[in-house]
């Protein structure tokens, strides 16, 4: 695998940054990586502006670590913590629904399951942890983008390629919207067997502390008519929102309407 080398120079430029907490000038970054001065200036001017890097403009102009550089490696923290929390919850509540339950997050525009518990007698399911599924079709993943920025959504819709599943399957852009627009009403997603015939899940998201969603709880079972999915969704929907108090959010969900000029190509 051929390595992008202005990629490469940029994680170099980041790591002798973070590792001089005083500061460290231009000179001293193209000395210590053997760079020319005018590419080393333009990674360094683009991540000043990003706020990956701070500017000191004293006497000699230096660069710290920047903020966005620190929330970054907060959240990959906060990931690698919350995954031990959520685990034992997640046992509890599959034993008390009698069903199967995930934890997912985000992987560009797909669902990446993190988390399977199951309960004494599981359903057999064909997702399993680390495999990965379509935003578009799954609760998990709507649940996720119904709560997600106007900007990530966007970007999501641009790489979706509508795959039909099953007869149930959403297919275009407006009804994905209008699906989620729903989703933010009632707090949680419906799977109405569209990946599969015989499955139907009910997904709710999951909140971190910075208020932003972070992934998603699901419960899978075999499709049933009997089986009250209302009832069942608003019960996935208050076991997300423990989950999301517990990880130190604390504040609400609420209703945004979407961006409708979101469906344009």
């Amino acid at each position: 695998m051929k390595l992008n080398r202005t990629t490469q120079r940029t994680v170099e430029i980041l790591k002798l940054v973070s590792k001089a907490p005083e500061g460290i000038t231009l000179d001293d970054i193209c000395r210590s990586l053997l760079l020319p001065k005018t590419s080393a200036y333009d990674i360094i001017t683009t991540l000043a502006e990003m706020g990956m890097v701070n500017v000191d403009k004293g006497a000699r102009q230096k660069y710290t670590i920047g903020l966005t550089a620190y929330r970054i490696g907060v959240n990959y923290t906060n990931n690698l913590d919350f995954i031990g929390a959520v685990e034992p919850e997640l046992k509890q509540f599959a034993k008390k629904v009698g069903k199967t339950v995930f934890f997912g997050v985000r992987s560009d525009h797909e669902v990446v399951y993190l988390c399977k518990s199951e309960p004494e007698n599981p359903i057999i399911t064909t997702a399993t942890v680390g495999t990965k599924n379509p935003m578009y079709c799954t609760s998990l993943g709507k649940a996720i983008l119904a709560y997600s920025d106007e900007e990530t959504l966007g970007q999501v819709l641009g790489r979706i390629k509508f795959v039909r599943k099953t007869e149930n399957t959403i297919m275009d852009k407006e009804s994905l919207l209008e699906e989620l627009d729903k989703v933010r009403r009632q707090g949680y997603a419906l799977d109405a067997r569209e990946v599969e015939d015989h499955m139907e899940c009910v997904g709710s998201p999951v909140f971190g502390a910075d208020g932003s969603v972070i992934g998603a709880i699901s419960v899978s079972s075999l499709y049933k008519p009997t089986e009250d999915y209302e009832s069942l969704g608003c019960l996935v929907a208050k076991k997300a929102e423990e989950l999301s108090k517990m990880l130190g959010y604390i504040g609400e969900k609420g209703h945004f309407p979407l961006d409708k000029s979101l469906v344009k190509d």
